[in-house]
C-alpha cells in the first residue's frame, strides 16, 4: 500500500465521527442484504471516540453481532480487557441491543481457549461486514506481534480461519487473536492510525521489508480484502 492512500483527518474527533457514519452505513447495508450484520473491533485508546460516536447511530443493533479481533487473556472485568472496554464504551445507548461475543473463556491459556472461542463465533455472519483494527508502534495489529512464537502460523494466509494464542512483549503477555485468514474473511477492513509516532510506523510498514518485522504488512500487502487506513495527527 502506498502511504498517499491513507485518508487524513484534522483530528481524532473528526476521524471518529466520519468513521462511525461509514461503519453504520456498512452495517445498514448488511442488514438490508441478509438481515444480520457483524462488526469486529479492537481495543486500545484510539477507538474510544469512535465507539462513543458509533453507539448512538440509528440502526437495528439487535441484529448486529459485535466481537473482537483479539483479546488479552485476563478476566473480562480486568482494566486491560478489550471486552470490558467494548461493554463500557461501545455497547451503550442504541448499541446496547447488539449481540456481543467475547473471546475470553475459562481455559487456562489462550492456546487452550482458542478452539472454544472460535466455536462461539460459529454463528457469526461471515464474511465479517466491518473489521476495525489499530496498529502499535512496533507494527503489530490485532495481537499479531513481531517475534511472537506463533507469528509465522498466525500470518499464514493459507491456514484455515481461526483464533491463535499469541505473546505480547509487554504485560499482559498472553493474548488471543484472529489469524490472518480470519481477519481477511471480511468485506471491509479499516486500520485506524492516531498520532505522529504511529504515522511514522505506518510509513515504515509501507516500505519493503519482512512481514515478520511489522505484521501489519500482512494486511497492507494482501489483495484479497480492501483495506483503508485512516489517520489523524
Amino acid at each position: 500500500m502506498d502511504v498517499s492512500q491513507a485518508i487524513r483527518y484534522p483530528d481524532l474527533v473528526q476521524l471518529s465521527s466520519a468513521l462511525a457514519s461509514r461503519v453504520a452505513g456498512a452495517l445498514r447495508a448488511a442488514l438490508a442484504r441478509r438481515g444480520r450484520a457483524s462488526l469486529v473491533v479492537s481495543g486500545g485508546k484510539s477507538p474510544v471516540k469512535l465507539f462513543e460516536a458509533l453507539r448512538s447511530e440509528a440502526l437495528d443493533w439487535s441484529h448486529v453481532l459485535v466481537t473482537l479481533a483479539d483479546e488479552r487473556w485476563v478476566d473480562p472485568t480486568d482494566a486491560a480487557s478489550n471486552e470490558r472496554l467494548v461493554r463500557e464504551v461501545l455497547l451503550k445507548n442504541a448499541a446496547a441491543a447488539a449481540q456481543f461475543v467475547g473471546l475470553k473463556n475459562d481455559a487456562p491459556t489462550p492456546d487452550l481457549g482458542a478452539g472454544p472461542a472460535w466455536d462461539r463465533l460459529a454463528g457469526a455472519p461471515r464474511p465479517f461486514d466491518v473489521l476495525l483494527l489499530g496498529m502499535g508502534d512496533d507494527g503489530h495489529t490485532a495481537s499479531l506481534f513481531p517475534k511472537s512464537p506463533a507469528l509465522r502460523s498466525a500470518i499464514d494466509e493459507a491456514a484455515p480461519p481461526g483464533l491463535i494464542g499469541m505473546r505480547a512483549p509487554t504485560p499482559p503477555e498472553a493474548r488471543l487473536s484472529l489469524n490472518l485468514s480470519a481477519l481477511l474473511d471480511s468485506r471491509d477492513i479499516v486500520i485506524l492510525v492516531n498520532g505522529e509516532s504511529k504515522w511514522r510506523t505506518y510509513t515504515q510498514a509501507c516500505q519493503p521489508g519482512p512481514v515478520e518485522d511489522m505484521p501489519v504488512r500482512a494486511l497492507l500487502r494482501q489483495t484479497r480484502t480492501p483495506v483503508d487506513v485512516v489517520w489523524s495527527p
